[in-house]
């Protein structure tokens, strides 16, 4: 009687045609072939099986090893079904599948959190937001488990991080197109990576691409012990601007001063333009960095000097009011709305943006301020005191497993 031999992995079996009938024998043999490393693998085996099994059999074993390579790639995560608060977000199993062509999966070991995920989750950008349910999150660093086909810029066993799209991050494991993914040094952690990237990216985009800030620039920049506000008042003093900062309270003062604030205005407490002007012998200054939106545009119009720049990247109060064209024409003003994912969107300009930004974080010239860390099943509660103003810097979450 011919016998059946089959190798998956360090498992072997034999089956031979006399037991075929018998359903314990199909059960030993699935618990053994169901998680053949690839379906390649699994493929050629049931060729062989063809000669062995009914095509009831087979479909019972091939429908018992699609579940258990399911129940493989099910990772914990968190679901959005609805637009809305914090409470929207769920934590719950999440299947996200096998790596394509392109593709790599990677198991996270820091996630970042930044208020665009906060914009998504609400639906407060139709263009931007991903169709429900999906899954939020739009930076982390982990470890390549699994590469796709055709992948060539990274390796099982890399580490690497990304920012921006696909929006994905909020989960165990993900995965991404691999040329979204950067190196990231060994010298430096996950958690700061992941505190990092995206927030340092926007910074590099603010302070070197969209605009080349240099010694003879004074600036004014929004919500100064934010985030991306920390990290952007650090490099534009380092390039020997004069850093005008402005936050919600004293205690935040503190950190914007560390963080490279030459003056710090407490907005609730002192009038900007008064204050800016004051600070500036009534010259205003070259460029505002306005992530607040509705509450602060207004103002940092009124702080820029004749042919300053308004550079509005988030709107952490909601959208302004509609801009009158002659409150830019008065002063000649310029007006731009930067996107890191844009200015980033070829691979090359992001390897460059984040090849600086790490170089500047090894050398000490930026100290990331990961200030807040939440396992990631509390992401609610992260998303609550992120809205409510009580964190500093950047927040990050920590996988559960």
């Amino acid at each position: 009687m011919p016998a059946l031999s089959c190798t998956t992995g360090k498992m072997e079996f034999s089956y031979t045609k006399s037991n075929a009938d018998s359903t314990i024998s199909l059960l030993q043999i699935a618990n053994k072939i169901e998680q053949t490393p690839t379906e390649h693998h699994f493929c050629s085996y049931k060729i062989t099986l063809c000669h062995y099994l009914n095509h009831t059999q087979l479909t019972v074993l091939q429908n018992r090893r699609d579940l258990v390579q399911a129940t493989l790639t099910m990772v914990k995560g968190i679901r959005v079904y609805e637009h809305g608060g914090p409470e929207v977000m769920k934590w719950e199993d999440v299947d996200i599948g096998e790596p394509k062509t392109g593709e790599i999966k990677v198991k996270n070991k820091a996630i970042g959190i930044n208020y665009l995920d906060v914009y998504m989750r609400k639906g407060l950008i139709p263009s931007l937001c991903p169709p429900l349910p999906f899954t939020p999150g739009m930076e982390a660093a982990g470890i390549v488990i699994a590469i796709g086909p055709g992948v060539t810029t990274c390796k099982v066993g890399d580490y690497v991080a990304y920012a921006g799209f696909p929006v994905c991050a909020y989960t165990e494991e993900m995965i991404l197109p691999a040329d979204r993914a950067v190196p990231v040094p060994l010298s430096i952690d996950p958690i700061v990576a992941a505190a990092a990237l995206f927030k340092g990216l926007t910074a590099q985009v603010l302070v070197r691409s969209c605009f080349q800030i240099g010694p003879e620039h004074t600036i004014l920049v929004h919500a100064a012990a934010g985030g991306v506000g920390s990290l952007l008042c650090q490099w534009a003093n380092a390039l020997g601007a004069t850093v005008i900062g402005t936050v919600s309270n004293k205690v935040k003062a503190v950190q914007a001063k560390e963080d490279g604030c030459h003056h710090v205005i407490i907005f609730k407490e002192e009038n900007l333009v008064n204050r800016v002007m004051e600070i500036t012998s009534g010259k205003g200054v070259d460029i505002a960095y306005d992530s607040i939106g509705k509450d602060t545009f207004e103002g940092s119009v009124g702080c820029l000097k004749f042919r300053g720049y308004m550079v509005s990247f988030g709107f952490a109060s909601g959208s302004p009011e509609p801009v009158k064209f002659k409150v830019f024409s008065d002063k000649c003003l310029f007006f731009t709305v930067p996107s890191m994912m844009l200015y980033t969107k070829e691979r090359s300009d992001l390897l460059a943006a984040s090849e600086e930004l790490f170089s500047n974080i090894e050398s000490g010239i930026l100290r990331v301020r990961a200030n807040h860390k939440y396992p990631l099943s509390q992401v609610v509660q992260a998303h609550m005191d992120l809205e409510d103003r009580k964190t500093t810097g950047s927040i990050v979450l920590i996988p559960d497993n």
